[in-house]
């Protein structure tokens, strides 16, 4: 018995709607059906799968209550996702005034964009076989 997949991971937004409106309006993830929880917040979902939680600092766990929402992000370096478009995804960031980093793996036509959300946690999307 081990770990089969990733199930989700969940900010602790300074500003939740601008966070939610950058991972809907700009990533193409979708804001979609949330428990009935008693505090405010967003579930994103990518491919029909709830990936991206977002919410205050009333909902964070009590062991995380601590945090400045979208202060330092401690160890978590980046969240990649998979990603199509490559030339789209980069216009959506100019037109959006989004800083972003371009890169190709060595070796393959991987293409990869990274760009931070608007709580400084490195986002990177992979675009396979478009280069």
């Amino acid at each position: 018995m081990g770990l089969e997949t990733l199930e989700h991971y969940t900010i602790n937004c300074a500003d939740m709607e601008k966070t939610r409106d950058f991972y809907r309006d700009v990533l193409g993830l979708e804001d979609g059906q949330r428990p009935p929880f008693n505090f405010a917040g967003y579930w994103m979902y990518c491919g029909g799968v709830p990936v991206v939680h977002l919410l205050g600092r009333d909902g964070a766990l009590p062991e995380n209550s601590h945090v400045t929402p979208g202060g330092e992000t401690g160890s978590l370096d980046h969240i990649a996702f998979r990603a199509s478009g490559f030339g789209a995804m980069k216009e959506k960031l100019k037109q959006y005034a989004i800083a972003y980093r371009e890169n190709v793996v060595p070796g393959t036509k991987l293409l990869q964009l990274f760009v931070r959300d608007p709580n400084g946690i490195m986002v990177e999307m992979n675009f396979r076989g478009e280069g």
